[in-house]
């Protein structure tokens, strides 16, 4: 049974009380402060019940180490040609609509309705939400978006026009990182597409020991 929460008082639940399917709680708003809270703790809002706010934190958790991260050869030809182009935080607002309205196989609607997008703005104006854009051309052809808090990277959506460009952008951001020291990036749920890549489960216990530490670590 999901715990209910006051738009007026900022807390959450401990995530050890998330029910099988990681559903924590309903309800609270999308402000910076909240959604922040929740990301330290290894929370995140997942879709809209009846317009209140749905909070996971599931166990496993599907997590990426940066040096565990697989590029097939396909993949290294690609980067190699220089088929894309890659840019960071230019068109935040754009990759998460974007995000928001692409068609997915087996998906009725999105989870990232207009309180999303704007509550993630918001978070971006604050220097916390990032996007990574994947250019093609001179045109906008993938993209993902994410949250850094500390050397954890909170990866949320991705998106892509073309074959192959969400995983470039992804790779490129695991790399860069990788090489900003960055521990751990945060995948949420296990997918194919993410195991591919070299992502893998954890239990939600050593994810909540990993973001402990991580509570004492300067920003990156």
């Amino acid at each position: 049974m999901a715990f209910w929460l006051s738009n007026n008082e900022l807390s959450f639940p401990h995530p050890m009380y998330a029910a099988p399917d990681g559903l924590l709680a309903l309800g609270g708003d999308l402000r910076p402060e909240r959604l922040l809270l929740a990301y330290w703790h290894g929370i995140f809002p997942w879709f809209e019940e009846r317009g209140a706010v749905a909070w996971y934190s599931p166990d496993p958790r599907c997590v990426l180490l940066p040096d565990e991260l697989k590029i097939h050869k396909s993949m290294r030809s690609t980067f190699n040609q220089r088929k894309f182009e890659y840019t960071l935080d230019t068109r935040f607002r754009e990759v998460v609509r974007h995000c928001a309205e692409i068609w997915r196989k087996d998906q009725v609607g999105s989870w990232i309705s207009e309180k999303f997008i704007e509550g993630y703005v918001r978070l971006h104006e604050l220097g916390w939400a990032h996007s990574v854009e994947v250019w093609q051309s001179g045109e906008l052809v993938g993209g993902l978006y994410g949250i850094a808090v500390g050397r954890v990277f909170c990866g949320e959506s991705m998106f892509a026009f073309v074959p192959n460009a969400s995983k470039a952008g992804f790779i490129a951001l695991v790399q860069a990182l990788r090489d900003a020291g960055f521990w751990l990036i945060d995948c949420q749920v296990k997918t194919a597409h993410l195991t591919s890549l070299g992502a893998r489960t954890v239990r939600r216990e050593q994810f909540l020991e990993v973001l402990a530490k991580n509570k004492f670590e300067p920003s990156v």
